[in-house]
């Protein structure tokens, strides 16, 4: 009969055809291969990177670990939930009564028949599989308990292994968490099954239970009862690191008065209370009634709130309060030597010190080196400088924030600032060939003396130029690993990458990646698997991937030793090392724990957090809350070939030794550490950030006076920068008073919990040697008044003499930015130093070009040298002061200046003091060799010199009105220049702009903060 259509017909769709239903399969197969694949290219790529670096043995560590924890706590737990479904089924009754309840549950048994046995097996594999997912992320856990490392050192209360609490703990906390999850589920499931099959009834006449359901719930009760059993008896030595707040420590750990003597004893009452409420659970299948074991369990939760919560408040009220002190300063006092041993600060040495107001020229000769060697270019600074001056190519850049090491030997040993001129491919036209093939890398080092500058207020190079000449003699310059390298380059084969351009031929220097590191392309699978990992489906056709291609990625000094080390905490600041011809990134590594028993846990984000974090980064930590914490790793990452190397530094310490073994081979004995690398480590900043912020209340030792409260000390606010974060530390040259000699040191100063006055002085000796990683902290004493940073700051701002260059500075066609506040103890005092740095309007860089230094309490100068500065406050006997370089061209070693790089003026004849900045005018620029004029850069040369006599009259005169048209004059004939000379800055005449006017008509105002 013809179908019907219309009104009141419905047309019938029989089953899809044979042809859409074979379509339909094969899309969903295809879909599931795709699935796999994407699973499979993870892994696999995963492991060939891991192979290329030759850490192998870390990814099959962790993969078999994950693996096997997976499999035996996944099965276990279908096991154990599989074997209680099975048994409440087994135990059904065999009638269910006749009743409305049961009837309506005869459709789901009747439904269920077929397919009770896949039901079974399928519920169980689920929750075996959430069970398993969950326990493979305990690898670290489990690998720490298995390859336990004895601390030597026992807790102060129950006299256990610290090693107990770090390693073995976690791991029977996470087994008893398993377990219970297992009873938890086991006892869920099974009820429903009692009930879909009649073991438990609600309704009907009658016992709701069977004797079936009843025995076999009230043994899965007797369980769960004999594990909270556990758990007390676990909670006792978790009492040692239990965390809390107390005191103002938001961190506070370990047992107190009322833990030690309520808490432990109602867990130890408990303990036992739990085990025999639990044989009565277990004795209730043979007596068949709920009765004793309900009212066991009734008995424990009131024991629980009668001894574990009320007892404890009673001993609180009546015993702690009315005699705290007494009470407490016992575990107060375990708690700070536990702190400062896990902390690394127990051996800190304090001393009192009294600044004085002035000094003398025999006491401030023994700290000679330390004013010779004040850091007066600052590498949070000058960044811009180092762009703009050797930049060199559009594609290159350096880091925001740049760092600071020692190069030489000797005497000759000095402070200097280094950046890389790293790949930046925001300066080329981005496409796929660009960014990946042609464009792979950076060249070459630059740095700078950190104790000079020029007679035009910028760094004293000792190694610049494209390709890099200077100091630092022949060494590979390629930068094909670094922190600003975050894309994957496909290097090798037959692939041309560029260099540079040639600054006589126009024409691109060119090479192809001879490194070890990359994984080869040539299988076409792994070409599928790389495709699918970076979302990119060219590199599967790509003509440009020829034989012997390889693909570099993880180029990143932090992610790399992260990878090969995932149970480091990686600091955030890795600094390059030129040695052996080859330039390495050197990157610190914290052992951590949280189980360190009475010490208190500090957050790292937190301590680690200064006004520089932004600029710098943030540390890359396991776990963001620790007890205890260990410099143990020192890590290189080779800029050309991306070898990784791990080396022992803290040779004592017991996690790295836990996971040596965990993951044996991979990190190589201190004594290996290249004799051409020891000069250049360096006490680590996220490490000193740390320890200060735990000093700034440990160190107090006196449990009383810590109880007190009356000394607690805070990092200041950084008054040079606008964040509102405390200051950063900083590297300096300096000679504490009880050392005989200057050391390189990271140093840091205190204030009073809110007051602004100094508290103290820390310095580490971050040299290694014997003396490496000693604390010495100066305590001031109460009489001394000396001013903290922001104190400092202001002093400068507020001196009229000082704040009417300050205003003129600032009216003038330029803003200032505040290098770093230098605190130095000098000369029986402290000597504050300042560099400020002046950039003009449109200027892409700054200079410096004066220098704001105090002593004592109202000893301030603001000169345009340092040594100008220092001869105000010191007079005759101020300490010699390094003279100044004179300022030179970017054409170091004779190698050309590229296009559109600048040229430094002609040095006047006799250089000026260090940070000179008021250089007798000279004559305009000339270009580098090999260079030419054009007419239109000859013009604006020409504009710029008239503008700058013009301003220099100004000045002379007095005539500000003058004088600010004169700098506007002068800010556009440079800008011309620049135009002319292909966007690189060009330099002003005379190397600088005029100096600014020393006094201004009206006083006041303080410099606008860096930005």
């Amino acid at each position: 009969m013809p179908e019907r259509s219309g009104p009141g017909f419905r047309r019938r769709v029989g089953p899809p055809s044979r042809r859409a239903r074979v379509a339909l399969l094969t899309l969903g197969v295809l879909a599931v291969l795709f699935l796999l694949f994407v699973m499979f290219a993870g892994f696999w790529t995963d492991w060939l990177w891991f192979r290329s670096v030759h850490y192998s043995s870390v990814f099959t560590t962790q993969l078999w670990t994950k693996v096997g924890l997976f499999a035996v706590f996944g099965l276990l737990m279908a096991a154990v939930v599989g074997f209680n479904i099975w048994l409440a089924h087994r135990l059904r009754p065999p009638l269910s009564a006749m009743s409305v309840e049961q009837q309506s549950l005869d459709r789901y048994r009747a439904g269920l028949a077929p397919f009770k046995r896949w039901a079974l097996i399928g519920i169980s594999l689920v929750i075996g599989l959430v069970a398993g997912a969950a326990a493979s992320g305990q690898w670290r856990t489990w690998l720490m308990w298995v390859n336990s490392t004895s601390f030597g050192e026992k807790d102060a209360q129950f006299g256990m292994d610290v090693s107990f609490y770090a390693f073995d703990l976690p791991f029977y906390e996470f087994v008893l968490g398993f377990a219970f999850s297992a009873v938890i589920v086991s006892l869920l499931t099974s009820t429903m099954v009692h009930y879909l099959y009649g073991g438990l009834r609600l309704q009907g006449p009658g016992r709701r239970a069977s004797a079936g359901a009843q025995g076999h719930l009230a043994v899965l009760l007797g369980v769960f009862v004999l594990l909270k059993a556990a758990a007390y008896w676990l909670d006792r030595y978790a009492l040692a690191v239990k965390t809390g707040s107390y005191k103002g420590v938001s961190g506070w750990t370990g047992l107190r008065y009322v833990d030690a003597n309520a808490f432990l004893p109602a867990k130890t009452i408990l303990f036992f209370v739990a085990v025999i409420c639990a044989v009565l659970f277990f004795l209730t299948p043979v007596r068949r009634t709920w009765a004793p074991a309900l009212i066991g369990l009734g008995l424990m939760v009131l024991s629980a709130v009668l001894i574990g919560g009320l007892y404890p408040a009673i001993v609180q009220q009546f015993q702690v309060k009315p005699n705290e002190q007494a009470k407490e300063t016992p575990y107060i006092q375990k708690n700070i030597d536990a702190t400062r041993q896990a902390y690394g600060i127990a051996d800190a040495q304090t001393t009192s010190y009294t600044p004085q107001g002035s000094t003398t020229a025999d006491a401030l000769k023994p700290d000679a080196q330390t004013v010779a060697d004040v850091r007066l270019v600052d590498p949070n600074v000058v960044s811009p400088v180092f762009q703009s001056l050797e930049q060199q190519r559009n594609y290159y850049a350096f880091p925001s924030t740049l760092d600071v090491d020692r190069y030489g030997s000797g005497a000759g040993k000095q402070d200097a600032v280094i950046g890389l001129r790293e790949l930046d491919l925001n300066g080329v036209q981005r496409n796929w060939i660009n960014d990946h093939f042609k464009y792979t890398h950076g060249y070459g080092a630059v740095v700078a003396k950190g104790n000079q500058v020029d007679t035009t207020g910028q760094p004293v190079f000792t190694e610049s130029g494209l390709p890099a000449t200077g100091t630092l003699g022949d060494y590979e310059q390629r930068i094909y690993y670094g922190e600003k390298t975050t894309s994957y380059s496909i290097v090798g084969g037959s692939n041309k990458e560029i260099d540079y351009t040639d600054v006589k031929t126009g024409v691109n220097v060119e090479t192809t990646y001879e490194g070890a590191s990359g994984v080869s392309l040539d299988n076409p699978i792994t070409r599928a698997a790389y495709a699918v990992r970076f979302a990119e489906p060219q590199i599967l056709y790509a003509g440009a991937i020829t034989d012997g291609a390889k693909v570099i990625y993880n180029r990143t000094p932090k992610e790399r030793v992260e990878k090969v080390a995932p149970w480091l905490s990686i600091d955030a600041d890795p600094y390059p090392v030129v040695m052996d011809k080859h330039v390495v990134w050197v990157v610190d590594g914290y052992t951590t724990s949280d189980g360190f028993p009475f010490s208190s846990k500090t957050t790292l984000g937190t301590a680690t957090k200064d006004s520089l974090t932004n600029q710098r980064g943030e540390l890359l930590a396991v776990a963001n809350q620790v007890n205890y914490i260990r410099n143990s790793v020192k890590a290189t990452v080779d800029a050309y070939t991306g070898e990784v190397k791990l080396y022992q530094w803290d040779e004592k310490d017991p996690v790295l030794k836990t996971w040596m073994k965990a993951f044996p081979g991979t990190v190589e004995p201190k004594a290996d550490i290249p004799q051409s690398l020891l000069p250049h480590l360096r006490y680590p900043q996220d490490m000193f950030k740390v320890q200060r912020d735990l000093l700034g209340q440990y160190h107090v030792t006196d449990s009383n006076s810590f109880f007190n409260g009356s000394d607690i000390w805070q990092v200041p606010v950084d008054p040079t920068s606008d964040t509102k974060q405390v200051q950063p530390p900083y590297y300096v040259t300096v000679r504490m008073p009880d050392a005989a000699n200057a050391s390189f040191s990271l140093t840091s100063s205190f204030v009073p919990n809110d007051r602004p006055n100094l508290a103290a002085f820390m310095a580490v000796n971050a040299d290694p040697g014997d003396d490496y990683g000693k604390i010495r902290v100066l305590k001031m004493t109460g009489e001394s008044g000396a001013p903290g940073p922001g104190l400092v700051q202001s002093k400068f701002n507020s001196r009229k003499e000082v704040a009417n260059q300050i205003y003129a500075l600032k009216n003038g066609d330029t803003v200032l930015e505040y290098g770093n506040l230098l605190t130095l103890p000098v000369g029986g005092g402290l000597l504050n130093v300042e560099p400020v740095y002046v950039r003009g309007r449109g200027a892409k860089y700054p200079t410096m070009q004066k220098v704001l230094a105090v002593y004592g309490d109202d000893n301030v100068a603001f000169e345009n040298t340092l040594e100008d500065a220092l001869k105000k406050l010191f007079g005759d006997g101020t300490p010699p002061v390094t003279p100044v370089a004179p300022s030179t061209s970017s054409t170091q070693g004779g190698t050309p200046t590229a296009p559109g790089t600048p040229t430094s003026p002609t040095a006047p004849a006799t250089p000026a003091p260090t940070g000179s900045a008021t250089p007798a005018p000279t004559a305009p620029a000339t270009p580098a060799p090999g260079g030419t004029i054009s007419p239109e850069l000859q013009k604006a040369l020409g504009d710029a010199e008239k503008a700058y006599n013009d301003s220099q009259t100004a000045f002379k005169n007095g005539d500000w009105a003058a004088y600010g048209t004169a700098q506007k004059a002068l800010g556009d004939a440079l800008k011309a220049a620049e135009a002319a000379r292909g966007g690189a800055p060009a330099p002003t005449p005379g190397g600088t702009t005029a100096p600014p006017p020393p006094a201004a008509p009206a006083a006041g105002g303080s410099a606008s903060p860096r930005p």
